[in-house]
């Protein structure tokens, strides 16, 4: 049973940092190509960041460049995302996905093209 959760949610005040982890259980995690996605209330699921199964290509939102950065641990099977210079509309729901991307070099944009997903953890930052 493939299972991925999520962790390290919270509430912060605008300019703070968390730090998100997610950890994959079920697969074999080196050949999955992962991703950051969140979901405000009333919105869409939207990407924020993403990473090839061997860590060499990152992609992420122009919303969040500079200021998240996504990391993988393949020996612990795990995918990180550290948020700074948070801001208020940063707040969501953030979610990890998984793809199998063995033998690809990409990263992925799209909820669409992602097989397993973890049950999200809340990010709040007040102003």
């Amino acid at each position: 049973q493939v299972q991925l959760v999520e962790s390290g949610g919270g509430l912060v005040q605008a300019g703070g940092s968390l730090s998100l982890s997610c950890a994959a259980s079920g697969i074999i995690f080196d050949d999955y190509a992962e991703g950051w996605f969140r979901q405000a209330p009333g919105g869409e699921r939207e990407f924020v960041a993403a990473i090839s199964w061997t860590g060499g290509v990152t992609n992420y939102a122009n919303s969040v460049k500079g200021r998240f950065t996504i990391s993988r641990d393949n020996a612990k099977n795990t995918v990180s995302l550290q948020m700074n210079s948070l801001k208020p509309e940063d707040t969501a729901v953030y979610y990890c996905a998984a793809k199998n991307a063995r033998y690809t070099s990409g990263t992925y944009s799209r909820p669409v093209e992602y097989a397993y997903w973890g049950q999200g953890t809340q990010v709040t930052v007040s102003s």
